[in-house]
């Protein structure tokens, strides 16, 4: 797959134009740096021609400008194939479930609603609470003690039938254990690929960047 990536993006016009341009560029400025220079030897006093320190400096310029117009040219190269890559692989996410940061219920076709969430470290006590779209508190679920991770979590929807967000509450030994929450969602499309990044829209909790995204499934 890498490798077809690859060459469709080598190939595109926009790649294309870029190392035209640059190379052009870098063809034009070492060009006239040779006019000059030859014109400068043409009419320099032959009293006091310039000397070989002289001329290797301005040597070592042209090839210092000439150098830094191909790394960029190469970056700009790379940073084209990086958005074509990211464009193709936001593309395959789409109609994928993601794992996001979020307190949403992901509410399912069988009437079981759906959720995740990660404590710090173990805790005896872990309880799950449900609360409905303004914030009332529907009702709560005994968990049960749990190891430190990751935890998935599925609940009756009947049971909580207005409940769209939860909260985790755990403790250890008294001591509350911190617990991040996570939300099941759905890729509609992709929002934007760029050099920072790909970021796609979310079915419930909108546009979120590719690192925000815990698990595909």
């Amino acid at each position: 797959m890498n490798a077809s990536v690859s060459s469709l993006n080598s190939s595109t016009p926009v790649a294309k134009n870029m190392a035209t341009s640059s190379a052009q560029s870098g063809a034009e400025m070492q060009d006239r740096f040779l006019k000059l220079l030859v014109a400068q030897l043409n009419n320099q006093d032959p009293m006091n021609p310039m000397d070989n320190a002289q001329m290797t400096s301005q040597m070592a310029q042209i090839n210092t400008v000439t150098g830094i117009q191909k790394m960029q040219q190469s970056i700009e190269l790379m940073t084209g194939q990086m958005q074509a890559s990211q464009s193709l692989h936001g593309l395959q996410m789409i109609g994928r479930d993601v794992l996001v940061n979020g307190d949403r219920l992901s509410a399912q076709a069988s009437g079981v609603s759906r959720g995740a969430f990660e404590l710090a470290s173990s805790a005896e006590q872990v309880q799950l609470e449900v609360f409905n779209a303004v914030g009332q508190k529907m009702g709560s679920k005994d968990l049960g003690p749990l190891s430190s991770g990751r935890q998935d979590f599925s609940i009756n929807s009947s049971d909580f039938s207005q409940g769209t967000h939860f909260k985790i509450k755990a403790s250890q030994l008294g001591q509350p254990v911190q617990a991040n929450t996570m939300a099941y969602d759905k890729v509609v499309s992709t929002a934007n690929s760029t050099p920072a990044g790909l970021s796609f829209k979310l079915q419930n909790s909108g546009e979120v960047s590719y690192s925000q995204i815990k698990s595909v499934f």
